[in-house]
């Protein structure tokens, strides 16, 4: 969970300083990411490509890219409420039609964490842009889906690697389809390497071995912790706000 918070930061740190454009930080991001995993599974003679599948590559590029965008004018805090919400309602939502049963007291909790998210999204002076909060939305429903897919894979760091490499092809189209507004710093070029091989890469294999033993519903439920560390971390280290509405909703 702190890789994943730490995304968020480096994400916004990114875009805020405007060191580097929306797609070549998504795509930036995930060829590094996928870079750095296919390294990791040549030390364990393990074909990355052999690994992973198309579906689970899609999913992963649209949350990347609706991410990245959703970025330009969130702050670190509303974004990671808005992502892991809508990951919770996508996971937990699977997980209710695949027959999985919820105890009261989760579906009290999640009953909570969607008040706390419409809350955050009504109209209001701290509310954020609508916009972004779709794109942010979208990108949550594309990570409870790349996430759903991992509970069914038997090598986490294989299918990592692989879903990685399946997902630079569409980067690179993004790429293609973007180069004129392509704007990259060395600062910018940083920071999404270090999201990509990092807090991305070493992050998501962390996930994919610890997801095959959580319930559909645990794994949304413990997600639920990024925003408020990506909140904290915004407060220390990129001087955003700490809007009361945000608290609110964050400890709904």
């Amino acid at each position: 969970m702190l890789a994943f918070a730490a995304n968020s930061l480096l994400c916004r740190l990114a875009l805020k300083s405007e060191s580097i454009d929306p797609a070549s930080f998504a795509a930036i991001r995930l060829a590094s990411g996928a870079a750095m995993l296919v390294l990791v599974m040549r030390v364990r003679s393990v074909s990355a490509v052999a690994h992973g599948s198309w579906a689970a590559a899609a999913w992963l590029f649209a949350y990347a890219i609706a991410f990245s965008l959703a970025y330009v004018r969130l702050p670190a805090g509303a974004e990671a409420l808005q992502l892991f919400g809508a990951v919770q309602a996508t996971m937990v939502g699977a997980g209710i039609w695949r027959g999985e049963r919820l105890a009261s007291r989760q579906w009290l909790g999640l009953g909570l964490a969607m008040i706390g998210l419409v809350a955050l999204l009504l109209p209001g002076l701290s509310a954020p842009p609508l916009g972004s909060a779709a794109l942010m939305l979208i990108a949550g429903v594309g990570w409870g889906a790349y996430s759903l897919h991992g509970k069914q894979t038997l090598d986490a760091g294989a299918a990592t690697a692989g879903n990685l490499v399946r997902s630079v092809p569409f980067a690179l189209l993004l790429v293609t389809l973007c180069f004129k507004q392509s704007s990259i710093t060395p600062t910018g070029l940083g920071y999404a390497l270090c999201s990509g091989a990092i807090t991305s890469g070493m992050g998501y294999i962390i996930w994919y071995t610890v997801l095959p033993r959580l319930r559909s519903s645990a794994a949304a439920t413990v997600q639920l912790s990024v925003p408020l560390i990506a909140a904290l971390g915004g407060a220390l280290f990129l001087g955003e706000d700490w809007t009361q509405r945000l608290g609110w909703t964050g400890l709904a």
